[in-house]
């Protein structure tokens, strides 16, 4: 009866009434993730569903949701040195899997489609999809202003240059600077990016309205986006590529990681909360857009699928050992 009614003198206090709903709402947002990723699994194997709409998923996505997230929170970020880390996190990842592979394929005799796949699927995280739920549901809107910026200046603008140049090359064509160009300059989410920016750098922001609207947007992406991935999953178990895969996902899910954590906890010695959000994102599966990007320019789109299919479920473990590592 005693701890009765000390559990509710605790509740009653403003402090741990505000701790309780926080919990809450970000046990939700984690339990969001796997409802809609099973439904999701679900779904693509019902007879006569339309598994395509996940295409009209990433377009709601990618053209409402991730500019609607940018507007609201890079207004908030206070600038410092430390945002290069953050930013850094895919610049290092990409670069690292482009002389992680080139060395393999030199070694073991690989071709160029198959290193360039491997380079392009390994070498980019999935900071948005995937990584905008998790770090959500774990750090809440403080991780949100950081995850935003390992995506946004990080992963997003890779993907429209290093990786798009990277595909061309390996597939056996040349780099179009101007179309490279253009595709970024069009973008919707690099547009607004840049715009967040402008309005970070004059000190500006919304209006409380406004505010809101694009916030209740964004809030929509996590079961969205979790939907698109579960419908898009695929397992081929009898495909020759188990290898291949085994590197790529060795790169992406341990040794990126392990490369993020000892530069920036172990030798700049940072322990900050945009340090962890950091390094769980740099653990990410690899980046679906990135597969298809892969995939549509010939660089084995067996093994591109592969690498989506099984990264995203592995990649629930190797995150919880390293959430589990970064709160030590």
């Amino acid at each position: 009866m005693y701890l009765l009614f000390e559990w509710m003198f605790l509740y009653s206090h403003p402090k741990f009434n505000w701790y309780f709903c926080n919990q809450l709402f970000y046990m939700y947002n984690f339990i969001l993730i796997f409802v809609f990723l099973f439904l999701g699994l679900i779904l693509q194997n019902i007879k006569g569903f339309p598994v395509s709409v996940y295409k009209v998923l990433n377009t709601i996505v990618i053209y409402f949701c991730l500019p609607a997230l940018a507007l609201y929170y890079i207004p908030k970020i206070e600038g410092s040195d430390e945002l290069l880390y953050p930013i850094g996190v895919a610049w290092i990842t990409f670069g690292g899997a482009y002389l992680f592979f080139t060395f393999l394929s030199k070694k073991f005799g690989w071709s160029k489609k198959l290193t360039g796949c491997l380079i392009i699927t390994a070498g980019l995280g999935n900071t948005s999809f995937l990584g905008f739920p998790i770090i959500q549901a774990l750090y809440g809107e403080e991780g949100m202003k950081t995850a935003i910026l390992v995506d946004q200046p990080g992963s997003f603008v890779v993907l429209s240059t290093l990786a798009i140049v990277v595909a061309t090359m390996y597939s056996s064509g040349k780099p179009n600077g101007l179309q490279i160009a253009k595709k970024i300059v069009v973008f919707p989410p690099f547009v607004t990016f840049l715009v967040a920016c402008l309005m970070n750098f004059l000190n500006l922001d919304f209006h409380d309205y406004i505010q809101f609207t694009l916030q209740q947007i964004g809030i929509v992406m996590t079961p969205l986006a979790m939907l698109s991935v579960g419908l898009q999953l695929q397992f081929d178990r009898r495909s020759q590529h188990w290898r291949f895969l085994g590197y790529g996902l060795l790169y992406k899910l341990i040794l990126t990681p392990v490369v993020i954590y000892v530069l920036y906890v172990v030798i700049l010695q940072q322990h900050s909360k945009m340090i962890e959000v950091a390094v769980m994102e740099s653990a990410m599966a690899p980046m679906i857009t990135a597969s298809i990007l892969a995939s549509s320019h010939g660089l084995k789109p067996r093994l591109c699928s592969m690498m989506i299919g099984f990264g995203i479920p592995l990649s629930f473990i190797t995150l919880l050992f390293w959430y589990f590592i970064l709160q030590l």
